[in-house]
């Protein structure tokens, strides 16, 4: 067997109606290999991994699996060959055990197989992914409860592992350990396909790379011998122009935070505690972190979904707003976009241009006295959907019908063209292409030279590097005193997002003294 690949794709073809998703894309994996799957948004990354784990069946065309004829019709049976699949999005249970959660994800062979809380502790321990099986999730952080995803699936000894975007929540120290980790396994045997939009993990990690566009496959390489940039050029098929940061001196100070407490109302969120920092025009603060260090908390509390105590808590050009809402926010100025697209950034039935109304609607005159302007909110639609390549039929399509990427451009694109004087965005690239990611920061960087205070929390350091004036980080609940980003390296934030005791109590003493001085 060692000359025949683990897994071969001949001539897949898969449509939806008005869509090709993948069209004729045959490529293969062999054995022990770490393979990329690259491609921008809406390539067809996505399609494909679901035809290979079972969720999908192809229109036409055929797999082979280990040699054999491969067409699973459910996950259970991808999971029987010896394919795992560790999803981008965690499917677990946080008022479970990890155990308890394990249990879950494995067929009632493979969790009688054994004592199996004895063959996690021995799993784990082999490769370096320490968990304790009677941890409750709600209590872990999120690099923890991802190895509880790669245990899951270690469990059943697989052949290839599928990672969907598995280090967009991971600081760098743990994307290191991961990485060990998959070298481990690529060396046993297990065959691994990897899907990123982090090009330099692609290049560090991989040894191969099949390329989509347009859900066609248009090449292959070999990665260590490519450049960041060239693989994005063959992702998107032009040249790739990145912004660069250069702002003028920062002006007037607009958004400004003091002393902010607030519990969390979530049985496993973070507290607040003692949030203070301020934003000037024309600055880019990026406030970086681990998910669920009060990330979801913050952005709570700058765009009014929970009210502070006192209004004097967050001020937008001197006013206080502490207790004002959304609605009264957005009046005066401010904008933002959440990090969960569907259900809080964007009503997934409602048509694109109807989504531009729940934010846009008086900024942009797409409303006005209680009547909606069809024609102003399709041409502002239209144009956001122009501008920021966003890939859809009309303007009238529902939000749902939309990749991750696609709708995450639109969000964008919706509050970016308000010219806020303070914008507020959560994982504003998160899913999105090389290409977009840079449409993307480049208009943010043109926002801060207009005269707007940006905030961006983002678990992408790559991303806060390339745009921010200044980062911050926060960690249980507290945000690190800012910096300038030339004073900054990667290890030195990735130290702080870990939440290090001795860093955390150091920042909060440095804080408590700058609170105390203001």
């Amino acid at each position: 067997m060692s000359g025949v690949p683990i897994l071969k794709l001949d001539r897949i073809t898969k449509t939806f109606p008005g869509v090709v998703a993948n069209e004729n894309v045959s490529f293969e994996v062999g054995q022990g290999e770490i393979h990329a799957l690259l491609g921008e948004n809406g390539a067809g990354k996505s399609t494909l991994v679901k035809m290979i784990y079972g969720v999908q069946k192809p229109d036409s065309g055929e797999m082979s699996f280990m040699g054999e004829p491969f067409a699973p019709s459910k996950p259970s049976e991808a999971r029987a060959k010896g394919i795992g699949m560790v999803f981008q999005h965690f499917l677990l249970f946080e008022a479970l055990t990890v155990y308890e959660n394990i249990v879950l994800g494995l067929s009632a062979a493979e969790a009688k197989t054994g004592d199996l809380r004895q063959r996690i502790i021995d799993v784990s321990t082999t490769y370096g992914l320490k968990v304790d099986p009677d941890r409750l999730v709600g209590t872990l952080s999120v690099g923890e409860r991802q190895r509880i995803e790669i245990v899951r699936c270690l469990l059943s000894e697989p052949k290839l592992l599928i990672m969907d975007e598995p280090t967009s929540v991971l600081t760098p120290q743990e994307v290191s350990v991961l990485f060990q980790t998959l070298r481990r396994l690529a060396s046993e045997g297990c065959s691994i396909l990897y899907i990123s939009h982090k090009l330099e993990e692609i290049r560090a990690l991989c040894s191969k790379a099949t390329v989509l566009r347009g859900g066609k496959l248009v090449g292959s390489c070999d990665p260590r011998q490519e450049t960041a940039k060239s693989l994005a050029e063959m992702m998107i098929g032009a040249t790739l122009n990145k912004p660069v940061r250069q702002l003028p001196a920062p002006g007037e100070i607009r958004l400004k935070v003091q002393e902010l407490f607030m519990e969390s109302e979530e049985q496993f969120g973070v507290d607040l505690e003692n949030i203070t920092m301020a934003v000037r025009a024309g600055e880019i603060l990026g406030i970086a972190g681990v998910a669920g260090n009060g990330q979801t908390e913050l952005m709570e509390a700058l765009i009014g979904e929970r009210a502070c105590r006192f209004g004097r808590q967050i001020q937008l050009d001197g006013v206080d707003i502490g207790t004002q809402g959304p609605r009264e926010r957005r009046a005066r100025g401010m904008c933002f976009a959440p990090e969960e697209r569907l259900g809080h950034a964007a009503v997934p039935g409602m048509a694109l241009w109807e989504n531009t109304l729940l934010s846009a609607g008086k900024t942009n005159d797409l409303a006005r006295g209680g009547l909606i302007s069809l024609f102003n909110a399709n041409r502002f639609a239209t144009k956001v959907v122009d501008d920021l390549k966003v890939k859809t039929a009309s303007v009238k399509s529902a939000a749902r019908s939309l990749s991750g990427g696609n709708l995450q451009k639109f969000i964008m694109g919706r509050e970016i063209m308000q010219n806020p004087k303070v914008l507020i965005a959560s994982q504003p690239t998160w899913g999105v292409d090389a290409g977009a990611a840079a449409a993307i920061h480049g208009i943010l960087i043109d926002l801060a030279k207009g005269g707007t205070a940006v905030v961006i929390i983002s678990q992408d350091l790559d991303e806060l590097f390339t745009i921010s004036t200044r980062i911050s980080v926060i960690a249980g609940g507290y945000l690190f005193p800012s910096q300038p980003t030339e004073e900054l390296t990667v290890e030195k934030l990735g130290l702080a997002m870990g939440g290090r005791a001795k860093e955390v109590d150091a920042a909060k003493h440095a804080a408590n003294a700058e609170t105390a001085g203001a």
